[in-house]
């Protein structure tokens, strides 16, 4: 990332699950909320959304929370995912990145939101809670 970039980091409100289907499922109603993210490979339909609106026995991993990078970012701005998840990833701390047209999310377990806000802060980003 390029050097005296500063990147601050918000919360998006609730709690999210990232889920699983089948790659040939139809998008499902039930995918919302304020932060939605939905991906189709060749081997997947994988979903992330609010986590009440998941039905009960869908495969999901649940409880994660989502910090959005404030942008919109340019394009060429190169190296923000790595500079943000390697002080994670010091910390112990699993992530899933999602870029869009114009920024950066970052999920993780809402158990380590703490640990996160920690790592990140002592890296240099800021965020507001």
């Amino acid at each position: 990332m390029q050097r005296g970039v500063s990147l601050t980091l918000t919360f998006v409100p609730g709690r999210f699950a990232v889920c699983r289907l089948p790659a040939h499922e139809a998008i499902p109603d039930w995918a919302r909320g304020a932060f939605v993210s939905i991906t189709r490979t060749a081997d997947e339909l994988s979903i992330v959304c609010d986590e009440s609106s998941v039905p009960g026995d869908l495969q999901a991993e649940r409880g994660w929370t989502c910090m959005k990078v404030l942008g919109p970012l340019p394009f060429e701005m190169v190296g923000v995912a790595a500079a943000l998840t390697a002080p994670l990833a010091d910390a112990a701390i699993s992530v899933i990145v999602v870029g869009t047209f114009d920024t950066d999310y970052l999920l993780v377990k809402e158990e380590l939101r703490a640990k996160a806000i920690a790592a990140l802060e002592a890296a240099g980003f800021s965020l507001t809670k």
